[in-house]
């Protein structure tokens, strides 16, 4: 027990003495620790020695790589301190060796740096020295001589210094002694000497105890027992035929192969000449490396040989009738059949794309077990690869980039590392590194056109689809997830987002409303593709959305105004005209545009068919032949504007044409043109009863007051000698709609109204024929129409007449006031087409 305390107690003092530290100017640094120290004991402060942060250990940036089959040693990220792992044997490590060095590398992982520990462990007194056998058995012959000498077998000690073997110790006895001589390789070998002579007869045996002994602290020491048998003479030896055998192998000779032939010679014959071989001292790995024919003292390959393991294998062979001892060297030469072994430290499996040239990808360190040139080895990466390698310490070498890398380009790199040996024939290790390029959002969205049109037909439902847009980011991810959005545009000073809305995941602009091409014909607006990266990155494109125009709308006609009390319009023919000529125009437009605003116009209907006709695409209606007697006074024609959309659109109006040479016909007639009345309606009799009267109110108090102011001008504006003319009649114009302009012109011809010899003037009031036409005003708009006669005339009910060719009139008489009011329906310029209301200052009328 006290020895093993003592024991203890040693170790952990020379932890204490042998456990120092230097840092060298190549970041590495020295422990020393005895062997066989228990697991967890310190061996020395890494983070003090290093300058290492204990946070850095803590997270885990730091790791620990050792090489060999064992880790024996132990990182504690809690403080820093590097501890034993498993117990150290020294001897099972580094057998012989002077110096038994341990490498550990420490690995800072953020820093991509690495730090060299060498670790010596310090042999301790923990082997005695053994022999090979327990007992030896020696024949010596009764007639030896003195000082003859008898070899003995050797001990075995692993441990170094003053730990190993230092002496030999033999028992008491007064026939022999112990002679202890140093080997060739340094090493001391016992032998025992015959001091005084044997004498069969007085004693056959002899019983020895050698002893070997080292000097460590505690001392330990080895026995074994040597029984000495006193034989009959036999006074040769066996001699080898050199004290010393060396011979060169290839460590990777087969199995079975002849290595050496040992040759020894005895003076003696017959029995006595007879020679057995065999291994004196032979190490473990030896012995199972090599064979020894006892009786020829061949020596044969029998195991694996491997000269990384051990360069060379030393043994001594003996040949026995005698004490013939001889040393066999066996020398090993190196085979290139160690191929390089590539360890990937540490490895980044992805960087930042625009990453700095330089930057670290991996750290590697090579390995060749070989030497000489089949350890040197020459690393290498594919040209192709923006890559290279770079030595850094040893046989540490970094991956590091050549050039700014692009993930739009190359997305991920399998990078082959080759090391190759300079052995014949050379051998090679391949590593595959897997890195991948992260996304940086260095890529704003792309619309695949510089500018997007559309089309849409008006009148299109709510939600309709009207354009999609698509844009593509190369980026990845959220850098690559694209959103749409109208950005700038409007309508008509509305807002686009009434009327506009876009899908900011699929890019699909919806109509929020139906559009009317009559309103607007195009929109543009800008829209937006930004990616989601940070900061995000956008680009922006045009976009024009037309309308197209649909037969939405009916043709409208301009002229003969519609009427709004349910009469027709009243158009005047001389029943002299000639064939061709121009009755009136219809005029009409439509909102339309295109071939649906083409406008075709036809008689749907007439009173005398084959007596007008009707142009196809100008509106005019002409006669076709001369008016005959049996012809009616009043033709009444349906005339039918068309479009020619699809489907086609129409509108139909009525227009009543009277046939009559002189103004009296005319007033003759008029009674019979009034407009129908809705027999069936009691209302509408009723109302047009309220209405006659409130106008004729109207009326009267208008042409009291005209007829004042008329008298200051009358005389200008009368017709000579009882003619009617028409003065200061001025031209105006209509715009239509869309652009279009349709011109009326009046045809004024001097009329003359002759009955008996009375004489009757007709004013029409300035001015009324001044205003602009548009769709809702009809011929009510007109100024009234005076008719001014002589005391004692009186014209009786109402009737109409031709003031003029193109112009219907109709009169109202009074027959209160004797007063007349006329209304001017409308006027047809022949071949021009164009609407012109009149303004007639005054008309002479004898009558």
């Amino acid at each position: 027990f006290l020895r093993r305390l003592r024991r203890t107690n040693l170790r952990i003092l020379l932890c204490f003495l042998l456990a120092t530290a230097w840092e060298s100017a190549s970041g590495q640094i020295y422990y020393s620790i005895p062997e066989e120290m228990a697991k967890g004991s310190f061996i020395g402060d890494i983070a003090k020695d290093f300058g290492l942060d204990i946070k850095d250990l803590s997270s885990g940036e730091v790791q620990m790589i050792s090489r060999g089959m064992k880790q024996y040693f132990a990182l504690d990220l809690r403080n820093g301190l590097l501890l034993v792992n498993e117990v150290i044997d020294r001897e099972e490590i580094c057998h012989q060796m002077e110096k038994c060095l341990l490498n550990v590398e420490i690995l800072v992982k953020d820093k991509v740096k690495f730090f060299m520990i060498t670790v010596e462990i310090a042999d301790i007194n923990d082997n005695s020295p053994t022999f090979p056998i327990e007992e030896l058995e020696l024949k010596i012959a009764e007639n030896s001589g003195l000082r003859t000498r008898f070899l003995l077998p050797e001990a075995q000690d692993p441990d170094l210094g003053t730990n190993s073997l230092q002496s030999y110790e033999l028992s008491s006895n007064k026939h022999f002694s112990l002679d202890v001589q140093p080997g060739v390789d340094g090493v001391k070998y016992a032998e025992l000497v015959l001091e005084q002579l044997l004498d069969r007869e007085e004693k056959k045996m002899h019983q020895l105890f050698l002893t070997a002994a080292d000097k460590g602290q505690p001392p330990r020491s080895g026995t074994v027992r040597i029984c000495v048998t006193v034989t009959d003479v036999n006074d040769n030896a066996p001699i080898f035929s050199r004290s010393l055998y060396e011979v060169n192998i290839v460590e990777n000779i087969l199995k079975g192969s002849h290595v050496l032939m040992l040759n020894a010679s005895d003076l003696d014959e017959g029995v006595n000449s007879n020679i057995m071989y065999s291994f004196r001292k032979i190490s473990e790995k030896a012995s199972k490396a090599f064979h020894l024919d006892p009786t020829t003292g061949q020596i044969l390959v029998t195991g694996n040989i491997d000269f990384e393991d051990s360069k060379s294998h030393e043994m001594e062979v003996q040949a026995q009738d005698g004490a013939g001892l001889s040393t066999l060297l066996i020398q090993l030469i190196d085979v290139n059949d160690n191929a390089p072994k590539i360890t990937v430290t540490t490895i980044f499996n992805s960087i930042r794309e625009g990453s700095s040239p330089g930057t670290v990808v991996a750290l590697l360190n090579i390995q060749d077990k070989d030497i000489g040139e089949n350890g040197e080895v020459i690393c290498s990466v594919p040209a192709n690869l923006p890559f290279h390698l770079k030595k850094s310490f040893d046989n540490y070498y970094h991956l590091m980039t050549d050039r700014t890398l692009d993930r739009e380009e190359i997305s991920k790199y399998d990078i082959t590392i080759t090391a190759t040996d300079k052995g014949n024939p050379p051998l090679s290790a391949t590593a595959i590194i897997f890195l991948e390029i992260s996304d940086v959002n260095d890529n704003a969205p792309v619309f695949g056109k510089t500018q997007y049109t559309s089309y849409i037909s008006e009148n299109n439902p709510r939600g309709e689809s009207v354009c999609y847009m698509q844009a593509n980011d190369p980026d990845f991810m959220e850098n690559a997830t694209v959103t749409f959005s109208i950005i700038e545009g409007s309508i008509s000073n509305f807002a686009l987002s009434s009327y506009l809305s876009i899908n900011s995941e699929t890019g699909v602009i919806y109509a929020l409303q139906s559009f009317d091409y009559e309103r607007f014909k195009e929109i543009s607006f800008q829209v937006k593709a930004q990616d989601g990266g940070s900061p995000p990155l956008s680009s922006n494109v045009s976009v024009t959305l037309f309308i197209l125009d649909q037969n939405d709308n009916a043709p409208e006609i301009l002229y003969p105004s519609p009427p709004t009390d349910g009469s027709t319009g009243l158009e005047l023919a001389p029943r002299s005209s000639e064939p061709g000529y121009l009755v009136m125009k219809v005029v009409a437009v439509d909102a339309d545009s295109g071939q649906n605003a083409w406008l075709s116009y036809q008689l749907a209907k007439a009173t005398e068919p084959g007596l007008f006709a009707m142009g196809l695409h100008t509106g005019e209606v002409q006669t076709v032949r001369h008016f005959l007697e049996k012809d009616a006074l009043r033709q009444i024609l349906v005339v039918l504007v068309k479009d020619n959309g699809q489907p086609p659109l129409s509108a139909s109006i009525t227009v009543t044409i009277v046939l009559a040479d002189s103004i009296p016909e005319v007033l003759s007639d008029i009674s019979n043109i009034a407009a129908p009345v809705d027999s069936q309606s009691g209302l509408t009799f009723y109302l047009a009863i309220a209405v006659t009267f409130v106008s004729c109110l109207f009326f009267a108090f208008l042409l009291m007051l005209l007829a004042l102011r008329l008298r200051s001008w009358r005389n200008s504006q009368l017709c000579d000698n009882g003619s009617v003319h028409f003065n200061g009649t001025p031209v105006s114009q209509f715009v239509g709609i869309d652009g279009v302009r349709a011109f009326l012109q009046s045809y004024c011809q001097e009329v003359s109204l002759t009955s008996g010899s009375r004489k009757s003037q007709v004013l029409f009031p300035v001015g009324s024929c001044t205003n602009t036409l548009t769709p809702q005003q009809g011929p009510d708009n007109l100024g009234p129409l005076l008719i001014a006669s002589e005391p004692g005339t009186t014209m009786e009910g109402a009737t109409g007449f031709q003031v003029s060719s193109g112009i219907s009139m109709l009169l109202f008489c009074s027959p209160i006031s004797e007063v007349c009011v006329s209304f001017v329906t409308g006027c047809m310029c022949g071949d021009t087409g164009q609407l012109t209301l009149l303004s007639i200052p005054s008309l002479d009328i004898e009558t």
